[in-house]
């Protein structure tokens, strides 16, 4: 029996969050990152922002990082960085929850992300389970289901059914948010429980997918990628 049976899905970075808050100079609450950082020196005192831009009036505010902190207390490389504009820079603070909660505005994860799926094709009727490794390439907060759904090409209850029924088998509730690295488990006929018939998911007509395929390409082939943008 085939005990190595894995697959990758990794959750891909298609643009930046948006930060949510009030402007001061109109009633639009959705900012952009500019792209910009701006430190100022005073002495061997230093000031850091991320400026970011209002998406109704373009306004430009600041999001404080760093105030007043002492030129010794930053990492070198990171403050060039910083004075540079450099875009992982800018995108690890525009990400970052823990800016977001010390500034109280809130991030919108919306588009910011797909799926991609790498399913290589087993045999339908090997009974070994096929782990699925999840990565994430950003800390986007995403619905358990929600991957499943697209990873899988089925509906929220469908997935809900063979989650209950044990043929999905997860760290946590579905309907959990995850937004890092983890593994799920689907079972073949026969591994579930030899003792209960198969239950076929309940797709519309022509579509029925038995649930020993469940997540397998349908053209032959060897390891095949797929994405599939989602907003979440």
């Amino acid at each position: 029996m085939n005990t190595d049976r894995k697959a990758l899905w990794a959750v891909r970075q298609s643009a930046l969050p948006t930060v949510v808050r009030p402007c001061p100079d109109c009633p639009g609450t959705r900012h952009r990152a500019s792209g910009k950082i701006r430190v100022n020196a005073n002495g061997k005192l230093l000031d850091v922002w991320l400026l970011l831009s209002c998406a109704s009036c373009d306004r430009t505010s600041k999001v404080p990082v760093h105030e007043r902190a002492h030129v010794s207390t930053l990492e070198p490389a990171r403050l060039v960085a910083y004075e540079i504009n450099d875009p992982a820079a800018v995108r690890e603070l525009v990400m970052s929850a823990s800016l977001a909660a010390k500034n109280r505005y809130r991030l919108d994860w919306a588009g910011t992300w797909e799926l991609e799926t790498r399913m290589p094709l087993y045999a339908l009727d090997d009974p070994s389970p096929l782990s699925i490794s999840v990565g994430f390439e950003l800390p986007a907060p995403i619905r358990v289901e929600r991957l499943l759904q697209l990873g899988l090409g089925l509906s929220r209850a469908e997935v809900r059914r063979l989650v209950a029924d044990g043929w999905i088998r997860l760290p946590f509730a579905p309907d959990a948010k995850a937004h890092q690295d983890f593994e799920l488990t689907i079972h073949g006929p026969g591994s579930v429980d030899a003792a209960k018939p198969a239950k076929a998911v309940d797709l519309p007509t022509g579509e029925r997918t038995a649930p020993a395929r469940i997540g397998l390409p349908p053209a032959p082939g060897g390891v095949l990628p797929r994405r599939a943008s989602a907003h979440s």
